[in-house]
């Protein structure tokens, strides 16, 4: 199949470009034509506010640039990840005018949530889920803590939504989760375009021994992804068990003050990918506390189910929906470092209970997080893309671009 990828990478890397980059090699190893059409976050550097909320709803330059793309290529399909800030929804016009099916990845949120992660004060948020316009998000600085950010992307969803882009310019959805497509059911996506294909693990490693004797986070270091919880958990269980961080972000410097007090934290930084699979595959078990609901499951998580290493999740969103307590990981409760310390000392000090999950975490990525299971579920919603795609739409916005 011809396939163009479309793209906005983020200034910093993270997983959702990971899998971007996962699934474009996992194509190519199957023998399809992959083109891709990236931009960068980098550009935004020069670009006044006014300018960059302009683009955000509506991108003249990739729309254009878009339509010049496919007619040179001449793909079967338009795959979109992250649209947001420079591709934006005008691209989907483009390919429709250009009679090539659309297919979005639902990698977070944004299309109902301001700042894409359903998340506020340090928990889940679901005031603006399914209205037409979500001000609440604009009165909460919920974009990067600035009105004037967060006014650009409300009035974005909110044009689209007025647009019927979210219901018309795109032929299929990619949820991450079942969790994932139940709240963009609730948001207002049509439910018949919504397919489910979770992230997987590309080229998939072989499993580790977990014989490391620590415990692993690996990811941003935001407060999204709940690193107080994590930290307030290590100074209840003191330097019983030894937990190695690696990732930067906005808490870094709490990261640090907490090793620099407590010798059985070592802070990593950032490593690379095969580094990554290494660390995960040595450890007794990986620790993500998210307090957000991480609609698709973390890439991290699957990664360590690839490694044969036990989780330890909160009981929230998708992460739930795959972690069988005591046969792949354990949930604890959201947001609380007393559960997470009971259930980390409890786990670090049954070998047999680790071992057994080993076995159960590797499973659970054989049944649903192969390349293999996941090239046959993308390949499906590929070709109910083109097979109902239409045109419904496309004169109007055509005018209102070429204005």
């Amino acid at each position: 199949m011809n396939i163009l990828v479309a793209h906005n990478f983020y200034k910093l890397a993270g997983g959702e470009d990971q899998c971007v980059a996962a699934e474009v090699a996992m194509l190519r190893a199957h023998g399809h034509r992959v083109t891709q059409y990236s931009l960068s976050n980098d550009a935004t550097n020069d670009m006044g506010r006014l300018a960059l909320a302009g683009r955000t709803i509506w991108s003249r330059p990739a729309f254009v640039e878009m339509r010049r793309l496919i007619r040179e290529r001449r793909p079967q399909v338009v795959h979109f990840h992250n649209t947001l800030p420079l591709i934006s929804p005008a691209a989907y016009y483009a390919a429709r005018a250009e009679g090539v099916a659309v297919v979005q990845t639902l990698h977070n949120f944004r299309l109902v949530c301001v700042n894409a992660l359903l998340f506020r004060d340090g928990k889940p948020c679901e005031d603006c889920l399914g209205k037409p316009v979500p001000w609440r998000g604009v009165a909460h600085n919920c974009y990067r803590d600035s009105r004037a950010a967060s006014a650009a992307v409300a009035a974005m969803i909110a044009a689209h939504r007025l647009l019927g882009t979210w219901r018309n310019a795109v032929d299929a959805y990619i949820a991450l989760s079942e969790f994932s497509r139940r709240k963009f059911i609730e948001g207002g996506l049509p439910a018949h375009k919504i397919a489910v294909k979770p992230n997987f693990a590309y080229p998939e490693p072989s499993p580790g021994q977990g014989d490391g004797g620590y415990a692993v986070y690996v990811g941003r270091l935001s407060a999204e992804k709940g690193i107080e919880t994590l930290l307030n958990a290590w100074r209840r269980l003191g330097n019983v068990v030894p937990l190695k961080i690696a990732g930067d972000g906005p808490l870094v410097h709490a990261v640090q003050e907490a090793a620099a007090q407590n010798g059985a934290i070592q802070w990593m930084r950032r490593i690379s990918n095969a580094d990554v699979y290494d660390l995960i595959g040595a450890a007794a078990f990986l620790v993500l506390p998210s307090q957000c609901y991480e609609g698709a499951l973390p890439r991290v998580v699957i990664e360590a189910f690839a490694k044969g290493t036990p989780v330890i999740v909160p009981r929230l969103g998708a992460m739930a929906e795959i972690v069988d307590d005591y046969q792949n990981g354990i949930c604890f409760i959201p947001g609380n470092p007393e559960d997470l310390a009971t259930k980390v000392r409890c786990l670090f000090s049954d070998a047999s209970a680790l071992k057994r999950m080993r076995r159960g975490a590797r499973e659970t990525f054989d049944q649903n997080f192969t390349a293999e299971a996941n090239h046959g579920v993308l390949m499906a919603t590929y070709e109910r893309a083109i097979g109902g795609h239409g045109r419904r739409g496309v004169n109007a916005i055509e005018t209102v671009s070429a204005s």
